[in-house]
Order: structure tokens, then sequence, then C-alpha cells
């Protein structure tokens, strides 16, 4: 009997759907961390009597015919890029997207990393760095002496130095967007790499070309929906637990056989 291994191949694939939503909970308050999706497909039919076969010699077919399924496998784990809400927190340099686009970021191998959380800091140079020192292109430099930074919806950096009443621009920020930002690569520290399937990275200035706009002493909260997430890992285990119970019936099955006498 085929069932068995049918739905062995359903534990797996609840298993993963329940791993999938865990790491969406554990994400809860990640800043800017977008929800996962598990999708499912069903598996290879076995065509026992294949559909339009003829069924006579009168050239008559077979309407629907058998087709056996042999159970579900993992499809893909999509992002859901829906916004996040916007969490006040009045640190001038905490900026928030309100939009698509990603803060382009300068990484330790000389690549280019993309990413949503913008908790920013100043380096000993005055450069705009990550959590983890990774300097925010374009490299904007910040006087150790400014009394004031304000970066308004443009991305335009502006400083204030004491005694000074005009401000200086003393740079603006890019945002980047992709074709496909599912596509992008995850590598951790909220950081995403550009993929054959996200396609090459457009840079805009924030509020052009749909990239969103830049909002200063803002982060982005995670989108995770609690009520839902919960409510699917509800869904997940019941389906986990209706597979195991079809392995069990199909032991007792076989059981029933090797007692025959």
């Amino acid at each position: 009997m085929r069932a068995m291994n049918i739905a062995a191949t359903g534990m797996q694939a609840q298993q993963l759907n329940v791993e999938v939503i865990s790491h969406n909970i554990a994400n809860i308050n990640t800043t800017g961390y977008k929800q996962q999706r598990a999708e499912f497909q069903d598996l290879l039919y076995e065509n026992i009597r294949r559909p339009g076969a003829p069924s006579t010699d009168a050239n008559t077919l077979v309407p629907a015919g058998v087709q056996l399924g042999l159970g579900v496998k993992t499809a893909a784990v999509y992002r859901i890029d829906s916004q996040g809400s916007l969490l006040l927190t009045e640190n001038s340099l905490d900026l928030a997207i309100e939009g698509e686009g990603y803060f382009p970021i300068d990484l330790p191998d000389g690549g280019v990393g993309y990413t949503r959380a913008g908790s920013f800091q100043l380096n000993a140079q005055g450069q705009l760095v990550t959590a983890d020192g990774h300097t925010v292109q374009p490299g904007i430099v910040v006087d150790p002496n400014a009394t004031e930074i304000s970066i308004n919806t443009a991305g335009e950096v502006a400083i204030k130095l004491a005694g000074q009443v005009q401000v200086q621009i003393v740079g603006q920020i890019q945002l980047a967007n992709f074709a496909n930002r599912s596509g992008l690569e995850a590598i951790g520290d909220n950081m995403f790499l550009e993929t054959e399937a996200s396609g090459a990275p457009t840079l805009s200035a924030p509020g052009a070309n749909g990239v969103g706009a830049v909002r200063q002493g803002f982060l982005e909260a995670s989108n995770v929906n609690v009520v839902g997430e919960l409510t699917n890992m509800i869904t997940a285990q019941r389906a986990y637990e209706m597979n195991s119970k079809v392995i069990q019936t199909t032991d007792e099955m076989y059981s029933t056989v090797t007692q025959m006498r």
C-alpha cells in the first residue's frame, strides 16, 4: 500500500510548515522582518488508467481514468512584502521606509547587501552605518560637531553646526528596488543579496520610481500577524496528526493481512 509513504510526505510537509511559522513568530520584534509562507504542490501521479485512453475498439474513450497521487512536496517559501507598521522612536538616526525600497549596504567582502532595518548609527569617522558597522551607501559622512541631524522624506541628510543658522546638506540616501523582491537571498542580520531571480537593483532617490519615502525617527516593525500565525500553527498541527493517523491506520491494515490464516 502506498498510503504510508503518502502520509509520510504529508507529515514532512507539515513539519516544514510549522518550522516556517515558528520562524515568523520568533521574529515578531525583528525590525523590518517580512512574514514567510510555505507553498506546497502535489507530487507525481501514477496513471493506473489514463484519461482519454481507448476503452473499446469502437473508439470510445475513458472519460476520467484512474490517477493515484503520491503525496505532497514543498514548492517554495515566499516572503510577504506587505508594509510593516511604523514605530516612533524619536531617534534621529532611525529610518523607516514607507514603500517598497531597500537600503543598500556595503558588505565587508566588497559586495552589496540590502536591508529594511533602518536602525543606523555613526561610526568613528562620522559615517552612517548599520548595527554591525557596515556603511550605508553612498557613504554619507556627518560632521562630529553637528548639533542636529535631519533627514527628509527624499533622503537628503542635513546637519546644523553650533553657531550657524543655515543647515548643510551632506548627502542623500539612495533606495534600491527589485522586479522580484521575493527572489532576494536572505543571509541573516536583516540582510538580503541580489540573485538572478530578483533581478538587478534599481537605485533611486526616496520618493521616486516607487521605492518609497524615508521617515526619520521611525522604525518599520515586523509584518507578522500573530493571530494568523497561531491559527496556521493549529491547522498545521491538526494536519500533521491526521497524516500520522493515516500511517497508524495503514499499519493496522498491514497487521490484519499478516494475521490472516
